[in-house]
């Protein structure tokens, strides 16, 4: 391990990892309702539990998914919390798709009512759709186009863009332009900025800060950022290399092709796809196509090779042959 990583006083907690610590467990609860009560204010929050983070999909061979954060009131209201750290331009899609297993699961088979509990899918995105804009909060109903009549209240969507906080610790800022502020930065901040008073800042700011983790866990934390400062490092150089190369036609595909590259050597060996995602600035959903493709290519090089068709079959260097075609292919 690289044992030069410098740690400073509050973790990143928009890390997987971290991000659940801070949200996604018993101990976390009261901070966790205090910020579902300043995004959902017409809704008094009571008592949460937490609920599975896996939802398994009832349709054959349909895809499963995991979510960050799950958990219900007691009137049956359900919450789904998710982090996307990097760029993924399918995210409101993809919350569709993650919000209707919360629905579903209300509603037992058979049952002839849907007078199921609202579901608020919570959405916290370290990149912003809206650029040049100030609003970090952005909430979305099932409306009528014309008339914008509320076809339910059951669904409803809440996106916060962390980099659109500007006003943050401003008189014109909000309890959440400042805990967005606070969530996108405080790794690597030494101290908490003044003004943000309270029981939310209270409890945030102690949970981030690492002299109150456990030895297992700072020595988990210093571990994923090693990972993390080492992934950056090599793919800091593989855009580097692919620079001195001096390719002058096609060379940002050949450094984004690089990274990509490097990235899925990471994932190979066991580096969670959300550290390898932050680091590198490719989404999950393009690390998971990537290896989708890898495990093809290599399913088809196997057969290929026990066939029995082919004699001293190369993978290697079949591989090396494919890419130079797709790149004097352009």
């Amino acid at each position: 391990m690289n044992n030069t990583i410098q740690l400073g006083k509050y973790a990143d907690i928009l890390m997987d990892r971290w991000f659940k610590r801070t949200f996604g467990w018993a101990p976390a609860k009261r901070l966790l309702t205090l910020f579902l009560q300043e995004l959902i204010p017409e809704r008094t929050i009571v008592d949460l539990s937490y609920g599975p983070q896996e939802f398994v999909n009832p349709v054959t061979e349909g895809k499963d998914i995991r979510v960050d954060v799950e958990c219900t009131d007691v009137d049956g209201t359900r919450f789904v919390v998710e982090m996307q750290l990097a760029t993924q331009t399918g995210f409101y899609n993809r919350a569709v798709f993650n919000s209707t297993f919360a629905v579903q699961q209300q509603i037992p088979i058979g049952s002839r009512s849907f007078d199921y509990p609202a579901v608020y899918f919570i959405g916290i995105m370290n990149f912003s759709v809206h650029k040049g804009s100030n609003q970090v909060l952005f909430r979305y109903t099932i409306q009528e186009k014309t008339s914008h009549e509320l076809m339910t209240d059951r669904l409803q969507y809440i996106f916060l863009e962390l980099p659109n906080c500007s006003k943050a610790l401003t008189d014109q800022a909000t309890v959440i332009d400042n805990f967005c502020y606070v969530l996108h930065n405080i790794g690597k901040m030494e101290e908490r900025p003044e003004g943000l008073d309270g029981e939310i800042y209270d409890l945030l700011f102690n949970s981030a800060e690492i002299t109150n983790f456990t030895a297992t866990e700072h020595q988990k934390y210093l571990e994923d950022m090693t990972t993390k400062e080492d992934i950056q490092r090599m793919i800091a150089y593989a855009e580097d290399h692919g620079k001195e190369e001096g390719r002058a036609e096609g060379e940002a595909k050949g450094r984004a092709e690089e990274k990509t590259e490097m990235a899925l050597r990471f994932l190979e060996l066991g580096v969670p796809v959300e550290t390898v995602s932050k680091a590198s600035g490719i989404s999950i959903e393009e690390l998971e196509k990537a290896q989708q493709k890898v495990a093809a290519l290599r399913a088809a090089i196997e057969e290929g090779e026990n066939s029995g068709y082919v004699e001293n079959f190369d993978s290697e260097s079949h591989l090396k042959e494919l890419k130079a075609k797709r790149e004097n292919n352009g």
